[in-house]
């Protein structure tokens, strides 16, 4: 809805004059929802999301508040500044991986270095998890012979601390297990990793 120039004014005026001197400082004027111009000292809180404009005491506009911000458009603008983010990290990846390396060969060459390193630790890790079944086996070989895995009336009861033994070696195991498996996926993220600077590198070197 437009409203005449001299509308505008007396309106501003009137609020001026109703508010006292302190009000000729600031009027706001924004449009509702159904187009409808409005104009007040202050915003409503129905439409505190609208943007609206500051006027003068002449009617004339000296500047631009933004509404606030409702929670769609807060979740628009925080996927937005994601997007944003994404694509400003992949650009500098992009001029990383063609600035780093001058052939796929490269690239193939270091693979194959972290890989030495990732195996020599999944190696050392693999002995561990074998050491502790091997202790666990015989500590287990050993509680049978007593009660109360032994049925035989004859058995002794077992020593005290083989069970605490078996249960701490147990416990290692699956830590170190744990490590292990963890190493391994180390390995394949590794590999995976590689596998797309490749692909990448070659996209943009035919792209040049």
């Amino acid at each position: 809805m437009t409203i005449p120039a001299f509308r505008v004014l007396l309106i501003v005026v009137g609020l001026a004059l109703a508010s006292g001197p302190a009000m000729a400082q600031k009027v706001y004027r924004w449009v509702d929802e159904n187009g409808q111009v409005h104009y007040g000292d202050k915003v409503p809180p129905q439409y505190a999301s609208q943007d609206r404009d500051i006027l003068n005491k002449h009617g004339v506009a000296v500047g631009r508040q933004e509404g606030l911000e409702t929670p769609a458009e807060a979740r628009a603008r925080i996927a937005q500044e994601e997007r944003q983010k994404a694509e400003q990290e992949k650009a500098q990846r992009d001029r990383m991986l063609v600035s780093t390396y001058q052939n796929v060969e490269e690239i193939e060459l270091l693979r194959a270095r972290r890989l030495e390193l990732v195996d020599s630790n999944i190696m050392i890790q693999q002995q561990s998890v074998a050491n502790l079944k091997a202790r666990l086996g015989e500590q287990q070989v050993r509680a049978a012979r007593f009660k109360p895995i032994n049925e035989d009336p004859q058995a002794r009861p077992m020593p005290e601390g083989l069970a605490e033994d078996i249960e701490r070696t147990k416990s290692d195991l699956r830590t170190q297990e744990a490590n292990l498996h963890r190493k391994q996926e180390e390995r394949d993220a590794l590999n995976a990793k590689f596998d797309a600077e490749i692909v990448r590198f070659v996209e943009l070197r035919d792209a040049r």
